[in-house]
């Protein structure tokens, strides 16, 4: 490599990291995760899976409010096509549901709507087998929508104080933003 391509990526590598220090004191820093497919289980699904009394344990804190569990669980579709070691996040909610990726479903078979996390009203059926039972839900599996997860503190230094639907439209999102800066 000649010289000046080393001077130019030199350069270039300053000045990333020049605008990296710029957004830490100025800005805000979105951490991003991706999660393809996981598990929210009621405690009552906690227990048929995993037996009388049993408690979640949290293996990892995530974005927003949930928790990754230690526990694991395989789900199986309509073709009976099984997906082994989904995650369960905690903690436990009010009606369980099964979130997979668009492939995951197609896999499976399930017909999986798109939609907002908790609302499984007339989603696809999905079956959930863990170490000591199986449940079978009517409804609750879905793809969801794509969303940032943070917890309320979070939110609010990000000035993002209130709800924007999903899918984001870009030019609503810089609008917002020049707003607040």
């Amino acid at each position: 490599m000649d010289n000046n391509n080393v001077a130019l990526i030199t350069k270039m590598v300053l000045e990333a990291i020049e605008h990296q220090k710029a957004s830490e004191e100025n800005g805000y820093l979105v951490p991003v995760g991706v999660s393809a497919r996981h598990i929210h289980l009621t405690q009552e699904h906690v227990e048929a899976l995993f037996g009388e009394g049993y408690q979640l344990t949290k293996r990892k804190e995530l974005m927003g409010v949930d928790s990754a569990s230690n526990e694991t669980l395989t789900i199986v579709g309509l073709k009976l096509r099984a997906i082994e070691n989904v995650r369960i996040l905690g903690p436990v909610r009010s009606r369980s549901q099964v979130e997979v990726s668009a492939t995951d479903a197609l896999r499976l078979g399930v017909k999986a709507p798109i939609r907002e996390s908790g609302n499984i009203a007339g989603s696809a059926a999905i079956a959930v087998v863990g170490p000591k039972g199986a449940i079978y839900l009517d409804e609750g599996c879905i793809i969801a929508k794509r969303h940032i997860q943070m917890a309320p503190k979070d939110a609010m230094a990000a000035g993002m104080n209130g709800h924007m639907a999903k899918p984001i439209q870009v030019d609503q999102l810089l609008s917002m933003l020049a707003e607040m800066i």
